[in-house]
C-alpha cells in the first residue's frame, strides 16, 4: 500500500544540484525550512526528453511569481548534475532548456525519488510527482501523474496561493475570491 505524504513531514533530502548561475552545489529541504520558505519540489523522468523541457521552462518562466509567494522551486530527476548542465547549455530550439531560474537536483542514487514514492524501479526514472511543502516541512499538496502528461503551472500557483490563505478554499477557488467561513 502506498504511503500517504500529505499532512506529514516531508522526507528530508540533500542533493547535488546545478544552480541558475551554473554553479554546482547542494540543495536541501532543510535549507528552505530554516529560511521559512515554501518549497515546490517536483520530479520529472529525465533530461533530453520531450515533455520535461516544456514543464521546466514553464516553471522557470514563472519563477518570479513563486518567489513573490515566498516559495522556492526545486526540480529533480535521476540524472546527474553533468547531464543537467549539458541540457542547460543546449538552447530551447535544439531540445535543451537554456538558463533556468531555479536549482535542478540530481537524484542519481534514486533514493529521494524512492522516498517520495515516485520511482519507477524497473526503469530507474521518476514519475511526474509534485509536492508543495510548507515552511514547517509539512507536505500540504501532492500530485503524481503519468510521464506522458505535463503539469500546469497555473494550477500549481493556484494551489500554493490557496494553501497560503490559511482558510478553506472551495472548488474552483481563485486568488482574490472569498474563502469559506466556518
Amino acid at each position: 500500500m502506498p504511503e500517504r505524504f500529505v499532512a506529514k513531514q516531508a522526507p528530508r533530502f540533500e542533493l547535488e544540484a546545478i544552480f541558475p548561475n551554473g554553479d554546482f552545489g547542494k540543495v536541501s529541504l532543510e535549507d528552505n525550512v530554516k529560511a521559512g520558505k515554501w518549497t515546490v519540489f517536483f520530479f520529472y523522468p529525465m533530461d533530453f526528453t520531450f515533455v520535461c523541457p516544456t514543464e521546466i521552462t514553464a516553471f522557470s518562466d514563472r519563477y518570479d511569481e513563486f518567489k513573490n509567494l515566498n516559495a522556492e522551486i526545486i526540480g529533480c530527476s535521476t540524472d546527474t548534475i553533468y547531464t543537467h548542465q549539458a541540457w542547460e547549455k543546449t538552447s530551447r530550439k535544439e531540445g535543451g532548456i537554456g538558463k533556468i531560474n531555479f536549482a535542478l537536483a540530481a537524484d542519481h542514487t534514486q533514493e529521494t525519488a524512492r522516498k517520495y514514492g515516485v520511482l519507477i524501479e524497473e526503469e530507474g526514472v521518476a514519475l511526474r510527482g509534485l509536492f508543495i511543502i510548507n515552511p514547517e516541512g509539512e507536505v500540504r499538496y501532492s500530485v503524481i501523474n503519468h510521464n506522458d502528461i505535463g503539469r500546469d503551472v497555473d494550477e500549481t500557483l493556484r494551489v500554493l496561493q490557496a494553501l497560503q490563505t490559511g482558510g478553506l478554499c472551495p472548488a474552483n477557488w481563485h486568488p482574490g475570491e472569498e474563502t469559506l467561513n466556518v
